[in-house]
């Protein structure tokens, strides 16, 4: 199972995951991708996501955008995972520890919550060092204007990287990308 986990405030029915699910389908490999609504709450996502892996025929791959590149990287350490991670957030509960209070709304949905300190002590114990180079991919694009593209660099060194002029957050290449993707 390919298991595409979407960013920050995101869903199912961001660009790359309609991009994503859609390219699968068209090559009859649709009921092997999913890309599941996250709960909002950290450890809720992450039981969902270990849910899924457990429900897997054989090992998931797993696919990370932004916020979900940090909890890819949490999850194939753990799990002994290969991933992919589209302009990830390294240190997401460093990042986001200035939104503690702040009301957040997910762009998809609409649903609006607080961003609270329950939820970034949540990120806190998910925080982990990548080890296994390996089995990463990173695709990234130095425009990207949420995230240091170089921090993630320097968090995976030994990686696959795919470093790409310009670009944006949202990874403008994506679909350039998917055979590497599935290659990989």
């Amino acid at each position: 199972m390919l298991i595409y986990i979407h960013g920050f405030n995101s869903s199912s029915q961001s660009g790359k995951a309609r991009d994503l699910i859609s390219w699968m389908a068209e090559r009859g490999l649709g009921e092997s991708c999913v890309c599941p609504d996250l709960p909002e709450r950290p450890a809720a996502a992450i039981a969902l996501l270990e849910d899924m892996i457990a429900r897997s025929v054989g090992p998931a791959k797993l696919i990370g955008s932004s916020l979900g590149g940090f909890y890819t990287t949490y999850l194939a350490e753990k799990h002994g995972l290969k991933a992919v991670l589209v302009n990830p957030c390294v240190g997401c509960h460093e990042k986001l520890a200035g939104h503690v209070g702040s009301m957040q709304k997910n762009w998809h949905s609409g649903v609006e919550y607080e961003f609270s300190a329950e939820h970034l002590a949540e990120l806190r114990a998910l925080a982990t060092r990548p080890r296994h180079m390996e089995r990463y991919l990173l695709l990234l694009e130095t425009g990207d204007e949420v995230l240091d593209y170089r921090e993630a660099l320097e968090a995976f060194p030994g990686a696959r990287q795919v470093v790409l002029q310009g670009g944006d957050h949202g990874f403008t290449r994506f679909t350039d990308y998917l055979p590497d993707i599935l290659a990989f």
